[in-house]
């Protein structure tokens, strides 16, 4: 008996934020549920210039993993593609091509941690009865323009994930690359076992709203974890000046430095901070170079920083960003909260979390009796013919286009604070 077709969606790729992300989310999302998915206008934002428009390297290599993973029908895959049909044939729960995965993509600037983004959510529901676990090892970039990096993701994202939903992710850098500079390809191994067959990804109570009063502030940070990646002779002093900024806007907070690395070279400039209060977290980062253009002769302006000038310069910026961060109000950084928009999509029930000003005790446990299912008088949910929300333009794109490839299931209320997700669940291949 021929299975009855499923009918395609189609995206525009445009739409809202119109990156990268919006084509990682549906191909994601399309692989899991096994829903074809149309692409229109692929990164139709980024224009012509050096970003440009259309499939990426690490686009590519993404979905031509999930297209044999599944079995897919695709068409418009290749870099510069501008319109991609991608048609999965198979659940995860099939995963063809065995359990210990090794993907390399065409280029070494191309992140390995936008890789994993594009296919964890499909290989997280690929468990079997054995209950075996998946090896995936991507090489690439680590360290990337426009991307997560491997510390943002150790350190924020995947922490996010084991505190929220009980996620568990092992992971190992084997070698760091970068996008600036001398391209260098980077290693990084990861393991977890899928959720089994039948099985939901169920949220922790607590985890988005960690206490009893309104969201921590300033004043509830408990430590501040530093990793700077930076040319040797500036990690002194790029230490010195972290010190002294923390020091001034959060005082009396314990300074880790976790990691303290040689970048190998003046094009490789990278430093994270990541605040905690409780199991919430902040993080706020910097990638950039040293520019070897000479200074002027007139009054020395116009050219490269001496060490110590571009030290206390980052340093001042990175520690106000993320003073303010936490100053908006939230459980989540702006990176961190687009970034779970698709595990909210995929998961069983209410989910919540929530990056703004900051609000009053009473307006947070109105949302706690919604997330409990006891305040629905309150609920209001969004419509999703477009980007729609509270949050930065990625988290309101990524929350549409949850709306458009799971339409029957997931639904948003409260500007997108609260996500009624669709349960998804992997039942056993016949």
């Amino acid at each position: 008996m021929q299975r009855k077709k499923t009918p395609i969606i189609e995206l525009d790729g445009q739409t809202g934020e119109g990156g990268g992300q919006l084509v990682r989310i549906a191909c994601a999302l399309a692989a899991v549920a096994t829903q074809p998915v149309r692409i229109i206008n692929v990164r139709g934002n980024r224009g012509d210039g050096p970003r440009g428009g259309g499939l990426k390297s690490q686009h590519v290599t993404a979905i031509d993993y999930l297209a044999k993973a599944t079995g897919a029908d695709v068409d418009g895959l290749s870099i510069g593609s501008r319109t991609l049909e991608f048609r999965p044939q198979l659940r995860p729960s099939s995963l063809a091509g065995g359990r210990n995965i090794k993907i390399a993509a065409d280029s070494p600037a191309a992140s390995t941690m936008l890789i994993f983004q594009a296919l964890f959510p499909f290989l997280l529901f690929a468990g079997n009865d054995k209950n075996e676990p998946i090896t995936l090892d991507i090489s690439g970039g680590t360290n990337v323009s426009f991307s997560l990096s491997y510390e943002y993701l150790d350190q924020v994202l995947l922490p996010a994930l084991q505190d929220g939903f009980g996620v568990q992710v092992e992971r190992k850098l084997l070698a760091r690359g970068w996008s600036l500079g001398r391209q260098q390809r980077g290693r990084v191994q990861f393991k977890f076992k899928p959720l089994k067959p039948g099985e939901a990804l169920t949220p922790r109570e607590g985890y988005a709203f960690a206490r009893e009063g309104p969201v921590p502030v300033v004043e509830d940070v408990e430590r501040i974890d530093v990793s700077m990646i930076v040319p040797g002779h500036m990690l002194d002093l790029m230490r010195d000046a972290l010190v002294g900024d923390l020091d001034q806007l959060f005082p009396e907070v314990d300074v880790e430095f976790k990691v303290e690395e040689d970048s190998g070279a003046e094009s490789r400039i990278y430093v994270l901070l990541v605040a905690h209060a409780g199991n919430v977290r902040w993080g706020r980062d910097v990638l950039t170079s040293r520019s070897k253009k000479p200074a002027s002769r007139k009054g020395g302006s116009g050219g490269a920083q001496t060490a110590i000038s571009l030290c206390a310069t980052l340093s001042r910026k990175l520690v106000k960003e993320l003073y303010e961060e936490i100053s908006t109000g939230g459980v989540v950084d702006e990176h961190l909260q687009d970034q779970l928009v698709v595990f909210q999509a995929l998961a069983e029930g209410r989910t919540s979390f929530p990056r703004g000003d900051a609000k009053d005790g009473l307006e947070f446990k109105m949302e706690r009796l919604d997330i409990a299912g006891n305040g629905n008088g309150t609920m209001r949910k969004e419509k999703a013919d477009k980007p729609f929300g509270d949050g930065s333009m990625h988290t309101t794109t990524a929350r549409w286009v949850t709306a458009q490839v799971l339409p029957a299931g997931v639904a948003w209320y409260n500007k997108g604070a609260i996500c009624e997700g669709v349960g998804m669940r992997m039942e056993k291949e016949a």
